[in-house]
């Protein structure tokens, strides 16, 4: 069975970088993307970023646009690891951060929350001086 472990969350200063990891682990990973997402409280659940892993899309990532400069995504597959890169953080970027695989082909940038049908259990993020 398919398991996504999220981890690398913790409290950090404004302005300050963290490293998310997602594992996959278990049968079932022929999905085609992976991708990190947030919800902060009393906020809807928001993309963040998606990486390919289809032979149509492998490696090719897309980060919403506000988000530019300051996260990126990049995969290692020897340790079927997803990670997200985050830079010069700030108090809004604190939320639970979690990743999900979709099994549904689309356009990177399309993806919605609601295309990605399992997830792991997330991991808290807080920006705080």
């Amino acid at each position: 069975q398919l398991q996504l472990v999220e981890s690398g969350g913790g409290q950090v200063q404004p302005g300050r970088s963290l490293r998310l990891s997602c594992v996959a682990s278990g049968v079932s990973r022929d999905y085609v993307a992976i991708g990190w997402f947030r919800q902060a409280p009393g906020k809807e659940r928001e993309i963040i970023a998606v990486i390919g892993r289809s032979h149509m899309n492998n490696g090719r990532a897309y980060v919403q646009e506000p988000l530019w400069g300051r996260f990126s995504i990049s995969k290692d597959d020897a340790q079927d690891t997803v990670y997200l890169q985050m830079d010069s953080l700030k108090p809004e970027d604190t939320a639970v951060y979690s990743c999900a695989v979709t099994w549904f082909s689309h356009d990177l940038h399309r993806y919605s929350p609601t295309d990605f049908r399992f997830w792991g259990r997330g991991t808290q993020v807080t920006v705080s001086s």
